[in-house]
């Protein structure tokens, strides 16, 4: 996998906005990405030092048709990168 399909775009909330006061920043990753990966493209991307990864699966959102059950929006990968003490991404700065 090339290193730029890895990160999809960053998850910018209210708590991941607060988490980037501790170093921590949230990204949607491919679903076939792993922590290695994952930190070599916030490394070339962002021109920084990745101390952590940590990754998730989300799990699919369903919604009831009757006696059906629909899937909305199906699972998919996060993953919350902390960077090394003096370090930060510009791309949540501000926001």
């Amino acid at each position: 996998m090339h290193i730029y399909e890895v990160l999809k775009r960053p998850i910018i909330t209210e708590k991941t906005v607060l988490a980037g006061d501790l170093g921590q920043y949230s990204f949607e990753v491919d679903m076939r990405a792993n922590k290695i990966l994952v930190k070599d493209a916030v490394e070339t991307a962002f021109n920084v030092t990745v101390n952590t990864v940590n990754i998730l699966v989300m799990p699919a959102k369903t919604a009831r048709r009757g006696r059906r059950v629909a899937i909305r929006k199906p699972k998919w990968k996060k993953a919350v990168v902390t960077l090394a003490p003096g370090n930060s991404i510009q791309l949540f700065e501000g926001v």
